[in-house]
């Protein structure tokens, strides 16, 4: 982590630079990332593993944790009778005393078990708990974690994910018994964002690999670039792509400020990333076959490397709850605090009046809250409401930050009248050419 200004929003940006070069590797870094505000609830083991966790120095092996420059950690929190419903979670842990003890049970889903440290989630005396695990402990004997198998991924194979046996494994409590989900919120929050951002990156890799192919591929007498319909389609995977990566970076900004204290930014974050991490993962693989056809057949084959593009595109949806768990986090969010729809809305209007269309969407999505009568229509009607609340947020980031023909053209595609079902249907008038040429990779 930068240790200067906007820590967040610099390590964001380092990120999505980066991301493009293996999807697998960026699962164990962002959860290193995301395990320190979690390991804060316990300020003595903070004390002693937040350096390693925060530094720069990767150092492999099986040791003490303690005894090594620098450390890597996973979660283990998934149980196959629950899923997202973590409550559910059957593995206990029994006190031994001074914040020790032994857990025990069978986790479905554990990410990057090489790591040196977990965080897993256990049924304490007091209910649900979250507890440091170390693969080695401080003697340098090894902590009972037994790999049961490794998941046959649809992608994300780089990265290896298993099931674990805990069997009398030692753990050390972080925060209180029974506030584990509580305790595991920031974590959450820090890997919804880097969702967001994982998705935002691999948009802006398909649509520059589309737009390369297109520059240099003939069809008809003709580059594809410069043929209309292809150019349609390319400028509409751009809008998208920076639509994405807007809320992604902006997101990472207002960690930045509610981690400083900023209550407001602290209420906006709750619900924005809620908001993003539901449309931005679920637009993902939508934009990455689209992406694939710009090349044809020569996309779907893996040599073009777009096959494995479309495999990772699933998983940012699917990690740290699916669509429908993060549609109803927000609404959950609104329900326990609904002072945070109104900061939404205050953020989205800043932009008032400078686009018709976000105004048109911004008034009727006001509108739906409104005429809730019944918590279960809301409910019913989650994925619509919380897509309309990304799209407005996106609209209103555009405007003011991006750039003014992508703007434009998100304003009058995304929330006007007649949206397209597929990527391709911009309306004709639009700054075309400044759309495509942000995206195109210049050779030479």
């Amino acid at each position: 982590m930068d240790s200067g200004p906007s820590p967040h929003l610099v390590r964001a940006a380092k990120m999505s630079v980066w991301g493009p070069t293996d999807a697998g590797h960026l699962c164990p870094i962002s959860m290193t990332y995301a395990v320190v505000p979690a390991l804060r609830a316990n300020p003595e083991l903070a004390a002693r593993y937040e350096p390693l966790l925060t530094t720069s120095v990767y150092e492999p092996g099986l040791r003490p944790p303690l005894t090594k420059a620098g450390l890597t950690a996973g979660m283990s929190m998934t149980e196959k009778q629950g899923g997202s419903d973590v409550r559910s979670n059957t593995t206990t842990a029994k006190p031994l005393g001074d914040g020790v003890y032994r857990i025990t049970g069978h986790k479905w889903f554990t990410s990057a078990p090489m790591s040196d440290v977990f965080l897993v989630l256990a049924q304490a005396p007091g209910g649900l708990s979250c507890f440091f695990v170390p693969r080695v402990l401080p003697d340098g004997t090894r902590n009972p974690f037994a790999l049961q198998r490794l998941k046959d991924k649809l992608g994300n194979r780089s990265n290896a994910s298993s099931e674990v046996e805990y069997d009398g494994t030692v753990g050390w409590l972080i925060g209180e018994e029974g506030r584990g989900v509580r305790t595991i919120v920031e974590m959450v929050n820090l890997t919804r964002l880097d969702c967001t951002l994982g998705t935002a990156t691999s948009m802006r890799t398909g649509v520059m690999n589309a737009a390369h192919h297109a520059s240099h591929r003939r069809a008809f007498g003709a580059a594809l670039i410069d043929q209309p319909l292809m150019r349609n389609v390319i400028a509409d995977l751009a809008v998208e792509a920076e639509a994405s990566t807007a809320a992604a970076l902006w997101l990472a900004e207002v960690t930045d400020r509610a981690v400083a204290g900023d209550t407001r930014a602290d209420a906006i974050r709750r619900i924005g990333l809620a908001v993003s991490k539901y449309y931005v993962c679920k637009r993902g693989p939508i934009h990455a076959a689209e992406s694939l056809e710009c090349l044809g057949g020569n996309g779907y084959v893996e040599e073009s490397r777009m096959p494995r593009l479309y495999r990772e595109a699933p998983l940012m949806s699917v990690w740290e709850g699916s669509g429908n768990v993060a549609a109803l986090d927000v609404l959950r969010a609104i329900a326990r605090q609904p002072e945070t729809l109104e900061v939404f809305f205050d953020e989205v209007e800043v932009v008032r009046g400078q686009s018709p269309a976000l105004d048109r969407a911004v008034t009727a999505l006001r509108g739906r809250f409104a005429d809730v009568s019944d918590p279960a229509d809301i409910q019913f009607a989650a994925r619509q409401i919380v897509g309309d609340m990304a799209l407005v947020l996106q609209g209103s980031l555009l405007l003011r930050f991006g750039h003014p023909a992508v703007a434009e053209a998100f304003a009058v595609s995304r929330l006007g009248p007649g949206r397209g079902d597929v990527f391709g249907c911009l309306p004709a008038g639009l700054d075309i050419a400044t759309i495509v040429d942000r995206v195109t990779p210049k050779v030479g």
